[in-house]
């Protein structure tokens, strides 16, 4: 079962949306153990949701508060929320213009390795910004997707992380497509100190078409993991 139902959320707020994905989340993890308990085989949904959120902080589970740099009274001048949630990593900030994408499957339905996924992703990325001119990469230890890794100038335009359980994932990745990058002034991004942060629009001196971005990637994961997407 590799189908993915496509879900376009457009502007969402962040916790409405966390709330949305963890009820999608729950429902196959149920299922899986309904399936267990009655010996039963039961396909399992994947889904993939597009979303961009409004002003928003997000600190991962093994996250450090300090890497926020703003008070409560400032976050609310900026216009911006804070969330404390349950992915892996540390602080990332998700804004207008920014390209989310969470991918709720189940692997069993595809491959039981968190490792491989993590990496699947970020070629998902790599071979999308490819087809910009932008050349980027992985930086050993370092999840997410990088330009200049290994000069003075090493910056990250994609940021990853993932929760899974019962080899079901939730969460996923945030590409600077068009983003207003003076909110990550606010955060030591992702816990990594003097390193910075790009967008498509920083680098290619333009605005790039979001919807244009949103279809590259589909055909980039569809080719990757082997997947159809099916729309709402």
């Amino acid at each position: 079962m590799r189908d993915l139902q496509l879900i376009d959320l457009g502007l969402k707020d962040y916790k409405e949306t966390w709330n949305y994905q963890e009820e999608l989340f729950q429902g196959i993890v149920d299922l899986k153990i309904d399936n267990r308990r009655n010996n039963t085989t039961h396909k399992t949904p994947n889904y993939f949701i597009y979303v961009e959120h409004p002003h928003v902080y997000t600190l991962g589970k093994s996250g450090d508060l300090s890497n926020l740099l703003l008070s409560e009274a400032q976050l609310k001048e900026k216009g911006a929320t804070f969330y404390k949630i349950n992915r892996g990593g540390d602080i990332t900030y998700h804004g207008p213009g920014q390209l989310v994408g969470y991918p709720i499957i189940d692997l069993d339905n595809f491959f039981t390795d968190i490792h491989k996924y993590l990496r699947f992703l970020e070629e998902v990325i790599i071979k999308t910004l490819a087809e910009y001119g932008i050349e980027s990469e992985r930086s050993e230890g370092e999840t997410g997707v990088w330009l200049g890794v290994g000069t003075p100038f090493a910056r990250k335009i994609c940021a990853l992380g993932v929760r899974t359980s019962r080899w079901v994932t939730m969460h996923g990745f945030a590409l600077n497509v068009n983003a207003n990058l003076g909110y990550f002034d606010n955060i030591i991004p992702c816990g990594i100190k003097g390193k910075a942060v790009t967008s498509m629009e920083a680098e290619l001196g333009k605005k790039i078409p979001m919807e244009e971005v949103k279809e590259k990637i589909l055909k980039h994961f569809s080719e990757i993991f082997e997947a159809t997407f099916v729309k709402e």
